[in-house]
């Protein structure tokens, strides 16, 4: 292979695309410029580089996704290696992997839990643990559990986690200060705050203010600053229950931050883990302005639902929780069913554990489980999300590397990466930013910096990351589609930027249009986005692109529109059976089956160049070329113009002697396009019209090819020529 690609590497490989518009109108051409001069931009092999993710659902999914009948489906897409999802940690809550496990207090049935990683039951399906000591207000999951410091309820309370204190991070504590984040929706007046403490309770901590622009939410990165209230610096602090009063006026504000520095490391009564010491614990919260007889107005909500408390947010959560804390609503799929089910395809697995709510020891259970079954791992991904889950760099890094030491010394060579960031974020964060911990940089150069000043770079096998570029889904998808090329490209970019080294490979964990509900994505629009977004990516260098997705769902509406839709290969109904597959189906199938050739042999991707007059970076086609292992180019056209066709014409050309040879049949010639695919809207009973696979055709022997690109198609092209 390798030899083959020398001696075709001196020539430029030139595509001619002419655009046409109404009948009888023909455009000046498009030209895009494939570069063999310098060679392939990468080698990689599909059974590797394209896979798929498999996520946690609800009670009952896992048994019905995992049918013989559903799952040769989903193997049909072409699909190689499997990324494990873990829902649970978007939850805000532990993962009992194996139902069968031990409790820190069994007693009580307790406590800090490990999964047994001995038994021989065969686990079909496992589940999220909701945490009692719960701070943050909203999760990213079902979203239906709450803040225990705004419930109203003397006795419960939020506490930070005890993993984050020296004993476990041999770390000065002021390198970990915890924080609770209070926004009041609106600018409101507040000059008072009401703390209920409980143990351990802080002796030394700040309360502050956002003096700057308001964002949506405190992972946002908006101009301004974190500015200490007049009064609000407490430097021996007592615990008990604590009003202050913050400045002699109120000041208007949203947001509210208490920056813990110092705990008393006090037990509560009775208490015999070590760890109920460590780290920070509140009972309730009050906010709002005294008045002249020093009584508090209390403009903060309280209550046991989401949408009843005012939000807020915490810097962490203590992972202890109870044997009645079972969430049957966020369910995993069973160890034991996703590897013994055929849909790995013999491929290694992407495994998670969780970070931000479990502890080193489950996580180094699972592992001695999965050996000892005999299960191959591709490596482990260290959390989910933290960046979206407001967690500061440097605390993620301390739990990082817990895990990784609890994981390699049960096996010294798994690789092991994340963070799965949320967001590719390029400035400091505001619900971190001003500790005093670092300069604020953004979320990746901590983390890096956190790693290199402990000299455990090495402990980053890769870094994942989740690309849904667009949160808007009530605006119009065309603009859209044609910025994600430039915005993929833009954010790898900005990782290198931040300091990752160029040889830590990059895994794209998960993809989609967007995170949110959206017809984009189960029309011919998603089959566009995703494939382009593959293309980028492999272009670019990336290592795996894991499809979400890959399991049959119904379709949602959207929060503030009426768009329905979902990030699925299937369309199904609530009890995952498949009705119809979706645009995006017949699009990764395109690409697994006809762009790319033999899924366990290398194939070279080359850049291609698109030009038109002035107009290059403005055009709405993508381009993609590789060179199959059995000796044929493949390019993938992508007309994301939604109303104009686009005429193809392919010659080579040779840079040395500027002869323009035409590029000649016989070729294959793939498309899918409106006349194979057509959404019909109509809110949750949406369908697609038409739903069938890409259109075949044999370009003519010895005559130059000219092939028409419809509006909002995707079009491969297959020859044997050689320049």
């Amino acid at each position: 292979m390798c030899c083959a690609l020398v001696r075709i590497a001196t020539s430029l490989l030139v595509i001619g695309l002419v655009v046409t518009g109404s009948p009888g109108h023909t455009a000046s051409a498009i030209n895009a410029t494939i570069d063999l001069t310098t060679g392939p931009r990468r080698i990689f092999t599909p059974a590797v580089a394209l896979g798929a993710g498999i996520d946690g659902h609800s009670q009952g999914d896992s048994a019905a996704i995992y049918r013989p009948e559903i799952l040769r489906a989903m193997r049909s897409a072409g699909l190689g290696p499997l990324s494990y999802r873990l829902r649970t940690e978007l939850a805000i809550e532990a993962w009992h992997w194996n139902p069968r496990g031990q409790w820190s207090d069994p007693a009580r049935r307790e406590g800090y839990w490990a999964s047994d990683d001995q038994s021989d039951t065969p686990i079909l399906a496992s589940y999220g643990y909701r945490l009692p000591r719960r701070g943050n207000t909203i999760d990213q999951a079902e979203n239906n559990g709450y803040s225990r410091l705004v419930d109203g309820d003397v006795t419960t309370f939020w506490k930070s986690n005890p993993y984050l204190d020296q004993r476990y991070t041999g770390e000065d504590n002021r390198r970990h200060p915890q924080w609770v984040i209070v926004d009041f929706a609106k600018r409101t007046p507040v000059n008072a705050l009401r703390i209920a403490w409980s143990n351990p309770y802080a002796v030394r901590y700040r309360v502050q203010y956002w003096a700057g622009e308001d964002p949506q939410d405190p992972d946002e990165y908006p101009q301004g600053h974190w500015q200490n209230f007049p009064t609000g610096q407490i430097s021996a602090g007592q615990g008990g229950n604590v009003t202050l009063r913050l400045s002699q006026r109120a000041i208007r504000l949203r947001f509210m931050r208490i920056l813990l520095e110092e705990s008393s490391a006090s037990a509560p009564p009775a208490a015999k883990d070590p760890r109920d010491a460590l780290g920070y614990a509140i009972w309730e919260l009050h906010g709002g302005t005294l008045n002249a007889s020093g009584q508090l107005h209390d403009v903060i909500r309280h209550g046991k639902k989401a949408d009843r408390q005012t939000r807020l947010f915490v810097s962490s959560t203590d992972p202890w929780h109870r044997a009645i804390d079972i969430d049957k609503e966020v369910e995993q799929p069973g160890i034991d069913r996703v590897f013994s089910s055929g849909i790995r395809q013999d491929l290694p697995v992407l495994m998670a554990v969780g970070a931000l709510y479990d502890t080193p020891d489950n996580a180094a259970a699972l592992l001695r489980y999965l050996k000892r079954r005999g299960y191959p791992l591709r490596g482990v991904e260290i959390g989910e999300e933290p960046d979206g889950q407001y967690v500061a760099p440097e605390d993620y890094g301390a739990l990082y590397l817990q895990i990784a030491d609890a994981l390699r010394a049960v096996d010294p060579a798994i690789t092991l990466g994340g963070p799965s960031f949320q967001s590719l974020w390029d400035q400091p964060m505001m619900a971190w930013s001003g500790t005093e911990v670092a300069q604020d940089q953004p979320w990746l150069a901590r983390f890096l910096s956190y790693l290199q000043a402990r000299d455990r770079q090495a402990a980053l096998g890769f870094l994942s990351f989740e690309w849904y570029p667009f949160d808007e889904v009530c605006a119009p998808p065309a603009p859209k589609l044609q910025q994600a090329p430039v915005l993929l490209r833009s954010a790898l970019d900005e990782l290198y930027r931040q300091g990752l080294p160029r040889a830590v490979p990059l895994y794209m964990t998960e993809y989609g249009y967007s995170a949110y509900s959206t017809q984009a994505e189960v029309d011919l629009t998603g089959a566009l986005f995703n494939a382009d977004t593959v293309g980028t990516f492999l272009e670019s260098g990336g290592a795996t692109a894991y499809l979400y997705g890959y399991e049959p769902s119904p379709i949602y509406r959207a929060p503030d529109c009426n768009t329905w839709g979902n990030n699925t290969l299937f369309l199904s109904d609530e009890s995952r059976r498949i009705l119809a597959p979706t645009a995006t189906y017949h699009g990764i199938a395109l690409l697994t089956q006809q762009w790319l050739g033999n899924p366990n042999q290398p194939h070279a991707v080359y850049s291609v160049r698109l030009t038109k007059g002035r107009a290059a970076g403005r055009l709405p086609v993508s381009a993609y070329a590789v060179k199959r292992p059995d000796g044929q180019w493949a390019m993938l056209l992508l007309n994301k113009d939604s109303k104009q066709d686009q005429v193809v014409a392919l010659h080579f050309l040779q840079p040395l002697a500027r002869i323009s040879e035409p590029f000649l049949g016989p070729a294959d010639l793939y498309q899918f396009s409106a006349a194979q695919y057509r959404w019909q809207a109509n809110g949750e009973h949406g369908r697609p019209l038409r739903s069938r696979p890409p259109a075949h055709s044999r370009l003519a022997s010895h005559q130059p090819v000219k092939v028409r690109l419809p509006p909002g198609s995707l079009t491969v092209i297959r020859s044997h020529q050689q320049p």
